[in-house]
C-alpha cells in the first residue's frame, strides 16, 4: 500500500514540475547593436522588466572551431 502512495506522489510531482518547465516564449530578433538586442515576441505580457531568459541560437547555426 505504502509503495502505491509514494508511486502516485512521485508521478503527480514529476508532472507539475514538467508542466512549469514546458513555458516558452517564442521570439524573433529584430535588431542587434552591440550588447542590446531587440526581439519581438509572442506572449510577451508574460514578461517583466528584469526577468532572467536564456536565449538559445537556432540548431542550424555555424559550429565554432578552435585549435
Amino acid at each position: 500500500m505504502k509503495k502505491g502512495i509514494v508511486s502516485v506522489v512521485l508521478i503527480l510531482t514529476f508532472a507539475i514540475s514538467t508542466v512549469a518547465v514546458a513555458s516558452r516564449i517564442k521570439c524573433t530578433v529584430d535588431s542587434i547593436e552591440g550588447d542590446k538586442v531587440t526581439m519581438t515576441c509572442k506572449k510577451a505580457d508574460k514578461l517583466k522588466v528584469g526577468d532572467k531568459v536564456r536565449v538559445t541560437p537556432p540548431k542550424g547555426s555555424p559550429a565554432i572551431e578552435g585549435c
